[in-house]
């Protein structure tokens, strides 16, 4: 596995875009198991704030960079190959790589009617592709009954790639949770994705994504959602980066 990065205790991997679909497509070829965290700055904040959140990060498969600001601290460290690997894209890009080798993929979260959107509009860009199986999980934890019903599903479907669209920390703790109890392959936390590609939001424009600034396009589209996030927490992340960078405080990646 590549390198991390210690951002604040979270142990983001040294990646690109290519290197990380290699890893997870030969990975789903081997059945291995396995979640994928797919890291911005907000839940970097998130996890700084929560033992447990962290934790999670680093104990999975891949901790990826989501966030701009996450890659400049890992070149910083030296890792000058590290490129960001945003969540949609990288959705977009292991279902396309994924077709010819006959993958397939299950799709949980979303609101009402996005997921069945979801596979449609997944479909339409890439023909051929298998989705073996949707569900759109209520805004709470699931009931034993519920549990046992996504059990079945999966263990009918059998899918590569399960994605997962609930939000942060909620996914990558559903992700953690749930990985040993479903049979399914690689799992991942793509958040926005699922709206994005279902045509419920906007995606940023591509000039704007690797500046750093694409916190204020998703602002301007949903302020009264995000503005706590990005108004609150970056600077908080800032704050710690320049304690961690300047060695004024430790941040220990913890993993048991």
């Amino acid at each position: 596995m590549p390198p991390r990065v210690n951002v604040l205790g979270v142990g983001i991997h040294c990646v690109d875009m290519d290197s990380v679909c290699n890893l997870l497509l030969a990975a789903a070829s081997r059945r291995e198991r396995g979640y994928v965290c797919v890291r911005d700055v907000n839940g970097v904040v998130a996890a700084l704030k929560d033992p447990e959140l962290r934790r999670i990060h680093n104990q999975s498969l891949l901790t990826v960079p989501d966030g701009v600001p996450n890659v400049w601290i890992g070149r910083l460290r030296g890792h000058r190959s590290m490129r960001r690997v945003y969540g949609p894209d990288l959705m977009l890009e292991v279902c396309r790589r994924g077709v010819p080798l006959g993958c397939s993929h299950f799709l949980y979260g979303g609101g009402a009617g996005v997921v069945e959107k979801l596979a449609g509009a997944l479909q339409q860009r890439f023909p051929g592709l298998k989705i073996a199986g949707t569900m759109t999980p209520p805004f709470r934890r699931l009931t034993d009954t519920e549990t046992d019903d996504l059990k079945q599903q999966v263990a009918d479907a059998r899918p590569d790639f399960f994605w997962v669209g609930i939000s942060t920390p909620k996914q990558e703790r559903f992700m953690a949770a749930y990985t040993p109890r479903l049979d399914a392959g690689i799992m991942l936390g793509v958040g926005a994705a699922f709206d994005i590609h279902a045509g419920i939001v906007r995606d940023a424009p591509r000039w704007i994504k690797p500046t750093g600034f694409q916190w204020m396009y998703r602002l301007y589209q949903e302020p009264r959602r995000l503005w706590r996030r990005y108004l609150l927490h970056n600077p908080v992340f800032i704050a710690h980066v320049m304690l961690q960078l300047t060695g004024l405080r430790k941040y220990p990646m913890d993993t048991v």
